[in-house]
């Protein structure tokens, strides 16, 4: 039984007996979710609000038995599950504290969410500490699963890896005379390691082309961009890649507008689709744009129930299609049901995580393989699209869109990304 299905003043839970062959054991008629995201500052609404309107949409679809086949049941292992919002700004240290509130104190059942890979390296051991079944929806950096082994911790989306592999396969496909590129990228683990992979992938695959050495590596949430831009539009480099998400991404696509910027080079946006609603006209064309694997824009057609059922609810309740984050945290729920469906709502954090590890399930727009990290990290395909403005229909659209699976843009199990790139990525299969 798990030890924390008494609740203090903040409860949630309300336990019924039931009789099983073999003995006693209490089955939860309610578990309490908290979901970080970021609900205030510059990412919250290009990624941190889509992100919680995803995981509150599919929360209460669960709870309501209104998701279609074959997650139509209701509860999370038939119990009603209240998501508890919590705002991922403030920096780690914060999130650290907060977290150590939300399991020592507050008691929850489960923690999903969390944007940033900065908060993630820092939580991934505490979560691990404490013993607590933790999902990640959406941050990033390789390095959670590859530099230590987890038993709690999941993510259910690819990681940067993937985004860049694919970035660059894409651009060696559509511009195969590219001599230079240069990037402008978030100085800490996402932004560091998303410009090292796609550099190194390029390396391998277009040796005739050299990265510059004025790449940008401003502080996060920075805002202001002029000097980097200036930079760039001097650079012969004839390609920008970033990794910016959020405000940032934001700021600069309109900064580097103003200055032409997309006019002169090719801009690679690999968490660009969060822009491709919030933007309409002022998103240029010609980008090539991802969406950190078959999420948002990306996928708004893929013609499945699932995708189906997420594209049309998200769009009534909230006046707009679903972006990349909205499916990242949406997906984090549904494999919080998966796993409380397998193990039963009375399940201990161990049972839940034995319920995850190494699952493969249907999401709302891609198949789910827990494959990596010993079944901790989620693969799925990855891919890219040239943007263009659809100006009778009044909206972005992406066209020249192709997936690789990912066999070909993740490294198999047990081995490290960067040296997978630098052998000449071996055994990828594409």
């Amino acid at each position: 039984m798990n030890n924390k299905f008494i609740r203090g003043a903040v409860g949630f839970a309300a336990v019924s007996a039931i009789t099983l062959s073999g003995g006693m054991a209490f089955a939860k008629d309610a578990i309490s979710i908290a979901v970080p995201s970021f609900l205030t500052g510059g990412a919250a609404g290009p990624f941190g609000i889509p992100a919680m309107n995803g995981a509150k949409m599919v929360a209460d679809a669960i709870n309501a038995g209104k998701l279609p086949a074959p997650y139509n049941t209701k509860g999370f292992g038939g119990a009603s599950a209240t998501i508890i919002p919590l705002d991922e700004g403030g920096g780690a240290t914060k999130q650290v504290a907060e977290y150590r509130n939300l399991v020592e104190k507050r008691n929850v059942d489960a923690v999903v969410g969390y944007i940033s890979s900065g908060n993630c390296q820092a939580l991934a051991p505490v979560a691990e500490e404490l013993k607590q079944f933790t999902i990640f929806a959406t941050c990033g950096t390789p390095r959670i699963f590859e530099e230590a082994a987890r038993k709690y911790v999941f993510r259910t989306m690819g990681h940067a890896t993937a985004d860049n592999v694919a970035a660059a396969m894409y651009v060696k496909e559509k511009y195969p005379n590219l001599k230079g590129y240069t990037g402008i990228n978030q100085n800490y683990a996402w932004g560091q390691d998303s410009w090292r992979d796609f550099d190194l992938t390029l390396k391998q695959i277009m040796p005739g082309s050299s990265p510059s050495d004025k790449t940008q590596f401003p502080k996060i949430f920075a805002g202001q961009y002029g000097s980097e831009i200036s930079a760039m539009s001097l650079d012969k480099a004839e390609l920008i890649h970033t990794s910016f998400w959020g405000g940032d991404l934001e700021a600069f696509i309109f900064q580097g507008n103003a200055r032409g910027l997309f006019k002169k080079k090719i801009g690679v946006f690999t968490v660009g689709g969060t822009a491709a609603y919030r933007l309409g006209k002022k998103l240029p064309n010609g980008l090539v744009l991802g969406a950190r694997g078959p999420y948002g824009i990306l996928v708004r057609d893929r013609d499945t129930a699932l995708n189906n059922w997420f594209v049309s609810t998200y769009k009534n309740l909230y006046g707009t299609y679903p972006s990349g984050p909205a499916y990242q945290y949406g997906q984090a729920i549904l494999a919080t049901k998966i796993a409380y469906d397998k193990a039963g709502s009375d399940a201990t954090n161990e049972q839940l995580a034995d319920a995850l590890r190494g699952a493969t399930f249907e999401s709302f727009s891609t198949t789910i393989e827990m494959k990596l990290g010993n079944g901790h990290q989620a693969i799925t395909e990855n891919g890219y699209g040239i943007t263009e403005y659809d100006a009778e229909n009044g909206e972005n659209v992406v066209k020249d869109v192709k997936f690789y699976p990912a066999s070909c843009v993740l490294p198999p199990e047990g081995q490290n990304s960067v040296d997978w790139i630098k052998g000449g990525m071996k055994g990828a299969k594409c």
